[in-house]
Order: C-alpha cells, then sequence, then structure tokens
C-alpha cells in the first residue's frame, strides 16, 4: 500500500482524494497539506487525514512515499524537484509544467531519484476515448484524416480576480492551460505526435488578461491536421472527432461515443462508467510500488506540454507557427 500526501485541497484535490480513499488497495492518503486549513478541516476528518500547511515536513516524513500534486501550475516543476530530492514518488496535476524545459528538468530529476512519476490526464482513460483508440487503432478506420475537439465551459467564469486561477501567469493563452490541455493530451494519445501548432487568443467577454477564447490548428508529424477550440464562456461542451478515411468516431463525453462508417447511418453508444480517476492515480501507484509501469510513458508526459508550450508561444507571437520541441 501506498502512503501518499494530498498537496493542495482545494475541489479537485478533494476529488482526487475521494477517487481512492477507503475503496484502492493500492494507495491511500494519510496527510493533507493545505494554505487553507480551516476550509479543508471537515474533509480532512471525514478522509481521516493529517492536516498541516507545510510542503516541507510533508517531504521530511519518512511515513509519506508519495505526494499528489493539486497545486498551482507555477509550483509545479520545483515542488515536483523537491519531492524527487527527498525520495519521494511523486503525482501532479495537469500541466506537468507550463514549458518543455521545466517538463524535461522535473521529470530528470525523477529518473535520477528512481522515484515514479504520474500526471492528471485521466481522460485518457475516459470509457470513451478508451473506445475511439481501438477504434482508431483497427484496420477499418484506414488513415487518419483530422481531428478536431471543443472543450468549452462557464465553470470558472466567475471566479474571483484575487484566485490563482485567475493570475495571467497560472492560465495562459486562456482556458487552453487548464481545459484545452486536456485535448492536445487526447491528440497525443488517438493521433500521434504534433509537429507544430498556430494558436489565437482573444478576450470576448471576461476580464481576463490573457483571454477567454482560443482556438489552434495543428499539424501532426503524420501528416494529419487537427483543430482545437476552448472558451471560458459559454455552455458546458466536450467533443472529441477522429476522422479517418473509412470512417469517422466522436467522444460527446466521459461515456458518450458516437460512430459512423463509410455507407452507414451513424451509431450512438452509450458505455459503462469507470472510476477514471482512480485508475489513474492507481496505474501511478502500481509504478511506486514495483508492480507495474505508469500507462502514460515520459515521451508522453513531455509531448504534451510540448504542445502546450507551443501554443503560448504562438499566441504570444500572433498565430505565427511554432514547431512542437
Amino acid at each position: 500500500m501506498l502512503n501518499a500526501a494530498i498537496i493542495g485541497l482545494g475541489w479537485w484535490g478533494k476529488e482526487l482524494v475521494r477517487s481512492v480513499q477507503g475503496t484502492s488497495p493500492l494507495i491511500r492518503f494519510t496527510r493533507g497539506v493545505s494554505l487553507e486549513p480551516r476550509l479543508a478541516a471537515d474533509f480532512a476528518a471525514e478522509m481521516k487525514l493529517t492536516l498541516g500547511t507545510s510542503y516541507e515536513e510533508v517531504l521530511g516524513d519518512p511515513a509519506i512515499d508519495a505526494v499528489v500534486l493539486a497545486t498551482p501550475h507555477t509550483r509545479h516543476c520545483a515542488q515536483v524537484e523537491a519531492a524527487a530530492a527527498h525520495g519521494k514518488h511523486v503525482f501532479c496535476e495537469k500541466p506537468f509544467a507550463l514549458n518543455s524545459a521545466d517538463a524535461a528538468a522535473a521529470l530528470a530529476a525523477c529518473r535520477r531519484a528512481n522515484v515514479a512519476v504520474g500526471v492528471g490526464h485521466n481522460r485518457r482513460l475516459w470509457p470513451s476515448i478508451v473506445e475511439l483508440k481501438k477504434l482508431i487503432s483497427s484496420p477499418e478506420f484506414g488513415t487518419v484524416m483530422h481531428a478536431e475537439g471543443n472543450y468549452s465551459h462557464d465553470i470558472l467564469a466567475n471566479t474571483p480576480p484575487e484566485n490563482w486561477r485567475s493570475q495571467p501567469e497560472e492560465s495562459r493563452a486562456g482556458g487552453m492551460t487548464g481545459m484545452g490541455i486536456h485535448l492536445l493530451d487526447a491528440f497525443s494519445f488517438l493521433v500521434g505526435p504534433m509537429a507544430r501548432v498556430s494558436a489565437l487568443s482573444t478576450r470576448r467577454t471576461l476580464p481576463m488578461p490573457s483571454g477567454d477564447t482560443t482556438a489552434a490548428l495543428i499539424a501532426f508529424e503524420n501528416g494529419a491536421t487537427g483543430a482545437i477550440a476552448t472558451s471560458l464562456k459559454t455552455a458546458f461542451l466536450w467533443r472529441l472527432a477522429v476522422y479517418g478515411s473509412d470512417m469517422w468516431v466522436e467522444s460527446t463525453s466521459e461515456t458518450g461515443t458516437t460512430v459512423r462508417r463509410a455507407g452507414e447511418d451513424p451509431e450512438t453508444i452509450e458505455l459503462p462508467n469507470s472510476n477514471h480517476i482512480g485508475m489513474n492515480l492507481e496505474s501511478f501507484a502500481r509504478a511506486a510500488l514495483g508492480q507495474g509501469i505508469y500507462h502514460i510513458d515520459d515521451n508522453g508526459i513531455l509531448h504534451t506540454v510540448a504542445a502546450l508550450d507551443a501554443v503560448f508561444r504562438s499566441v504570444d507571437a500572433d498565430g505565427a507557427w511554432q514547431q512542437v520541441q
């Protein structure tokens, strides 16, 4: 059993704990760190967590095998490297880092320390995305022609200006850092490596310095094309479609999938739910316990950050094409 500490007990940190606490045979949370302990006290008591305010104190605790980071994006690199320096396995929420150099440095620190690394790309484990991967990999799909995705919502539209998620350095290119990155990672998983990106970000209605609406064109290494859009001010939408020469497939939710083969009507499939958040943490725990390999390899972790980095650089360059590197 892997003894873990959750670092950051906002809404998502709590979801990570709930996904495995008391039900997983592989990982359990025994400590929690929050800079607002009064707001986390009831949850910590419910989940039987020892609550504190010091990350360094957790790193010095020999009873803690791993840390799970649900912290502001700009802190990830330093916190991952600190965990590695103390011999702690580390699971980091996405984005793993905000640029390629930081991602490579953080991952290298973990490899030198021989600690396991996990990242919060749980959408790879959504039932609909697993089904898309199976279909795209089959001979009947044909050649991948194009991929497109839109992940937008207004859940964070009224986030207070003082909240860390509202800070321009934490949420570059509007919703791309927190939302669009899921599409980038899914594109990498489903279609393959991305070669270059052209992106624009604009401010339509929200008072956010980094904009509220972003779109990107993508050229894949295999010759396919792609397009991504994300907005912080519209009704909730998730859709990701991949078009093959002989059929197309689409994810419309965690479990919703549509398939259309040439000459046939569209087929809508509703798949069973899964605990994809817990599955991601358990994959990390198996790697940490020496019982398996984490389901996203190092190249996969680095490539998604590189694609996000290219989006940022392109936005800063008013849409000029940028290499994913």
